[in-house]
């Protein structure tokens, strides 16, 4: 299943997540495997955790308790300027477009 979805990935002309790095402006592509908001005082953030079958990397929306659509299981292409948070790759506000939901049949 892995190497399906990172072949998918790199079809759409995407970059593999475990070949980005920091600084980098990137286009990523992937399945959204969590959600998490974090609802802090100063700064509330809606963050993703998106796998593309090579590595995960993680989408925080500044300011936003969530987003129509984006929802585990739904696969994103996603662009912006690659950082490390807390020692993970991330992306800040990053571009995003939701794919069709695939049928499961």
């Amino acid at each position: 299943m892995a190497d399906d979805l990172l072949s998918e990935s790199l079809s759409t002309g995407a970059k593999a997540i475990r070949d980005v790095r920091a600084g980098e402006r990137v286009h990523v592509h992937g399945v959204v495997r969590s959600l998490t908001l974090r609802p802090r005082e100063a700064l509330r953030a809606l963050e993703v955790e998106l796998f593309d079958g090579s590595a995960t990397i993680n989408l925080i929306w500044l300011g936003r308790r969530s987003i129509v659509g984006v929802e585990p299981g739904r696969v994103l292409d996603v662009s912006g300027r690659v950082v490390r948070h807390h020692g993970r790759l991330a992306l800040f506000n990053p571009r995003y477009s939701l794919r069709a939901k695939q049928d499961a049949s």
